[in-house]
């Protein structure tokens, strides 16, 4: 059985999301962070808080996330996760939107790949005691892009490289290409991580089918939008029988999730917004998810958030 990875998703799986699904869920063997940025100095602020602090995270199974350009702020950031205690950091080069890659970060690293190889050999000349990962897209013009990083991969330490077979102009439209990923199989001789569009059982068994041959075998998938949309997920595929009611297990998750963020937020009402990203994935796993939408898109009051909470639960049934 390969093994599962969460995906990182800016706003929505942050260190309460994290906690509170270990809670309430299994079957998820490491998680990443979303990404950090403007690492400027040694110590830096955005690195104090709960997000990474290991008095919140397991650092056996958390990843921290890095969006840069520059060796500098790469590694930096790599020194403060190994003092910290963790074991693996990994570097955004998959992030689609344009804001961040018009200035050649996330998956706009793809379209320069001089700029980027340069820039991750000088990372590796400096790295000392901690694994690197990288996440990244088939390029962000076009899918030929990542064959110029085929021999970088090869030929530095990478922990990991992780693919979602998109490009970055893609953003999440069309489909992720299992036939392209298929390719970088016998490229790549490192572990291989496939991530996109796994949203059930069967979709993950013939990713995982696909991409086994006599050499290689892909040892981890990393899960992304389909276990937002359905926490059982990663129970479903690794057939953990859980004889809980799945409507109560859920409604206690989603329930823990808001008064967890309530209180690291202090009461702020702002809380709303991460809750209905989360709700914009979730929603579809009940038997009438634009109504459920709809209850949950008008609120802006705590009170709100609480009612239409309920009378989902005990208005919907769930389809999984």
């Amino acid at each position: 059985m390969e093994k599962l990875s969460l995906a990182p998703f800016q706003g929505i799986t942050d260190v309460v999301y994290r906690n509170v699904f270990k809670k309430h869920f299994s079957g998820i063997d490491k998680f990443y962070t979303p990404f950090f940025t403007g690492i400027q100095k040694d110590n830096s602020k955005s690195l104090r808080g709960e997000e990474i602090s290991p008095d919140f995270n397991d650092v056996n199974n958390v990843v921290p996330q890095i969006l840069s350009n520059t060796a500098e702020e790469i590694v930096r950031f790599a020194n403060q996760c190994k003092s910290m205690g963790y074991r693996e950091f990994n570097l955004n080069m998959g992030c689609p939107f344009p804001r961040v890659a018009n200035k050649t970060r996330g998956c706009g690293l793809m379209a320069d790949p001089d700029r980027t190889i340069k820039m991750l050999n000088d990372v590796f000349e400096q790295l000392d005691g901690i694994k690197f990962s990288i996440k990244c897209r088939l390029g962000y013009y076009n899918n030929e892009e990542i064959y110029a990083f085929i021999d970088t991969f090869n030929s530095l330490p990478f922990s990991e490289i992780i693919v979602h077979p998109r490009i970055g102009k893609q953003m999440y439209t069309g489909e992720a290409s299992l036939e392209k990923f298929k390719t970088l199989i016998p490229l790549i001789n490192k572990p291989l991580v496939y991530n996109g569009d796994i949203f059930d059982v069967s979709r993950y068994n013939h990713v995982t089918m696909q991409c086994r041959d006599d050499v290689y075998i892909v040892s981890t998938i990393m899960l992304g939008r389909g276990l937002l949309t359905n926490p059982f997920l990663a129970e479903q595929i690794q057939n953990i029988d859980n004889q809980q009611d799945k409507k109560q297990r859920l409604h206690n998750f989603v329930v823990n999730l808001y008064v967890e963020r309530l209180h690291h937020a202090g009461g702020s009402p702002k809380i709303i917004g991460s809750m209905k990203e989360l709700w914009k994935y979730m929603m579809n796993i009940f038997d009438d998810p634009q109504n459920v939408w709809r209850k949950v898109k008008k609120v802006n009051h705590l009170d709100e958030y609480e009612e239409a909470v309920e009378t989902i639960f005990n208005e919907q049934n769930l389809i999984i």
